[in-house]
């Protein structure tokens, strides 16, 4: 009953299934940190570590165990196991790791909504919404837009009026920790065998949110500094927290930078009535900068789409085509180990 609360359904014992035959236990991280893990199982806690199989299994740091993961364990001592194999993903939030590395860094796993918390102050920003937004659009994640701090804006409506043009379809709520009905709405989306995550810069509140959420300091806070209006960094590690009632809320530490691992498909997503406005231009290749019959000129000639929207579009969308290019011959390496593996399996069949 635990692990369904926490949202294990009929494809997660699915894919347990051939494990359980072999004696291990379904768990859930709760916790990662390098190679250390946290596991929730159905009557414990483990403390674990990966196999030394999954370590060989795993094509690159990506693949092994994070915080919101289903995970096959085998338990090797009094609350100690080892990590065996990580169930399918269903959804996937993860970013271009800092720095100049073209390398995944993942955030968190089998997420259903995602709080994206932005701070009603001097930090707020549209553009850096739209990276978390795409960034949504990729995981299969559904977003919510969380505005936060919002006793400390003058004019919250108009912001929230500014946020719904940029967020689309996504739900956008304006919040405030010191009390109010604005907690109540948040809670709404929290339910038995359903995971949220919290992610936004540092400073924007999520530890004071999630502590909210489930009644009870569990995430250490601080205020911003008072020089710059700064977050500090209180939440330094990933952790996924049991919602009383059931469900899961997993809290992460605030994001500095926010490289995106993304498609051209998920900033279309984003830019959802660009994308539209660019299927009816008369070529097929359009470059939207002066072609005969371009719907998209002529959709911001007419005040359509901003050109905030547009420039960030084409800033998004040409960071996702690099990154695209880049990992297309990784994609291909990964299809040919593949292909590859099928052959070597056909043919010890054959054998047989």
């Amino acid at each position: 009953m635990l692990l369904e609360s926490l949202g294990a359904g009929t494809g997660v014992y699915g894919a347990f299934q051939s494990y359980a035959a072999r004696g291990l236990v379904l768990g859930r991280v709760a916790f990662a940190h390098r190679d250390r893990y946290r596991l929730i199982t159905e009557l414990e806690e483990l403390e674990a570590e990966p196999s030394g199989a999954l370590w060989f299994r795993s094509p690159d740091a990506s693949a092994m165990p994070v915080v919101g993961d289903w995970v096959a364990a085998r338990v090797v001592g009094p609350g100690q196991a080892l990590v065996e194999a990580v169930l399918p993903r269903r959804t996937f939030f993860s970013r271009r790791a800092a720095g100049k590395r073209e390398q995944e860094q993942a955030l968190a796993a089998n997420i259903d909504l995602v709080f994206l918390v932005c701070a009603l102050d001097g930090d707020f920003s549209l553009r850096r919404l739209e990276r978390y937004l795409t960034l949504a659009a990729e995981s299969g994640a559904s977003p919510v837009v969380v505005l936060n701090k919002a006793d400390l804006c003058a004019d919250p409506a108009g912001r929230i009026r500014q946020t719904a043009a940029v967020a689309r379809d996504a739900p956008v709520l304006a919040t405030s920790t010191l009390g109010g009905a604005s907690m109540e709405r948040l809670r709404d989306f929290l339910a038995p065998g359903r995971t949220v995550a919290l992610l936004g810069s540092s400073g924007v509140g999520k530890s004071s949110i999630a502590n909210a959420l489930l009644g009870e300091e569990c995430q250490a806070t601080a205020e911003v500094r008072a020089e710059d209006g700064k977050g500090r960094h209180t939440t330094t590690h990933r952790q996924l927290l049991a919602v009383p009632g059931g469900g899961a809320l997993i809290d992460t530490p605030g994001l500095r930078e926010l490289q995106l691992w993304a498609g051209a498909e998920s900033v279309d997503e984003t830019f959802d009535e660009i994308a539209a406005a660019g299927a009816a231009c008369r070529f097929r290749n359009c470059s939207h900068c002066g072609e005969p019959g371009c719907a998209v000129r002529e959709a911001l000639d007419e005040g359509m789409i901003s050109a905030d929207r547009w420039q960030s579009y084409q800033k998004l969308r040409s960071e996702a085509q690099w990154h695209e290019r880049l990992t297309e011959p990784l994609r291909a390496h990964e299809y040919k180990r593949w292909v590859k593996s099928v052959h070597k399996a056909q043919r010890k069949a054959r054998k047989k």
